[in-house]
């Protein structure tokens, strides 16, 4: 599933990789640093587990909690649903009542119009949009999505032309608030997010801004902030992963874990075939795990246009006796 938002960092190209190397039962599942969501949106929804999302981008998750409580209010504030036709309403209401709906249901543009649902139509939207809880800032959340759809890579930092479409920003946006649904959202630190919900049978992923590239991202975070990061981290109860940028500071302070090396494609470089390389840490063997493939396919839904999978290289494994 895509996102709704490009995003600096988004982890399409190495989802294959997460998936592989996870644990393949837990209980909870935390995304410390979730961005655009990549990896929480391509998990199954999996009976009886919590999963959290959590990035201290407060605009960020303002969006997110727009996208999944307020998505009516969000579309219209966007200008892309001033509606003018009873086809109109139908896509509407089968959207919050929750009904199933394919392109049939689209088959004219929305066009955008001064005028609006006349009652009883209006007041049937209204009810349902009652029943989601009002939580978020409607105004601001469109105002940043406006921004990251139109900078360049998806940082909200520097402009880049592009085109909207319509109709694929709604499909976008029902099945990513579907999919949230049940998702906790949160706006909190990444330590204290750790802590929170740390126990037993956790699964953190964490993608924290890669070292010595954290001007590409919308928050700070300096040096001492990766360090508190690994501290928190090595004391963890649950199940532990995080990626990396490949690099010696890196490698270095996480010599008390699993770490796997792999490249991929570097979509924000100009230069034809150039590579990203990227490490994957763990505070447990996944390798315990890959004799059996077939936990693999149902931990994360992977698409093949979504999915790039290359080689990855245990590099470094803790001292046991330490």
């Amino acid at each position: 599933m895509k996102s709704f938002i490009p995003w600096v960092g988004g982890k399409a190209k190495l989802l294959w990789l997460i998936h592989r190397l996870a644990p393949p039962h837990f209980s909870r599942f935390i995304d410390v640093f979730g961005g655009s969501g990549t990896v929480t949106l391509n998990r199954p929804i999996q009976q009886g587990c919590m999963e959290v999302y959590n990035d201290f981008n407060s605009d960020l998750t303002n969006l997110f909690c727009c996208v999944k409580n307020r998505t009516m209010a969000l579309l219209l504030e966007l200008g892309f649903l001033p509606l003018n036709t009873r086809d109109d309403f139908n896509v509407l209401y089968k959207f919050f009542s929750k009904e199933e709906f394919t392109d049939d249901y689209l088959s004219q543009e929305m066009e955008l119009t001064q005028r609006y649902l006349e009652p009883p139509d209006g007041e049937a939207i209204r009810r349902m949009m009652l029943e989601r809880a009002p939580r978020g800032d409607v105004r601001r959340a469109a105002d940043y999505f406006k921004l990251i759809r139109y900078s360049f890579s998806g940082g909200a930092k520097s402009f880049a032309g592009k085109t909207c479409d319509i109709r694929r920003f709604f499909h976008l946006v029902w099945e990513c608030s579907r999919r949230l649904a049940e998702v906790i959202i949160e706006n909190k630190d990444c330590v204290e997010i750790v802590r929170q919900y740390d126990r037993k049978g956790a699964f953190f992923y964490c993608d924290p801004p890669y070292y010595e590239a954290e001007g590409c991202y919308a928050v700070v975070f300096p040096k001492e902030d990766h360090q508190r990061l690994h501290d928190a981290l090595l004391n963890c109860e649950g199940y532990v992963m995080v990626s990396y940028n490949y690099c010696p500071y890196i490698v270095e302070l996480y010599q008390e874990f699993y770490i796997f090396y792999t490249t991929r494609p570097n979509s924000m470089s100009q230069k034809a075939g150039s590579e990203y390389e990227e490490i994957v840490i763990t505070n447990y063997d996944p390798r315990r795990y890959n004799t059996a493939m077939n936990w693999q396919l149902s931990m994360f839904h992977l698409s093949p246009t979504d999915e790039y999978e290359g080689r990855y290289t245990l590099i470094h494994e803790p001292n046991q006796n330490t």
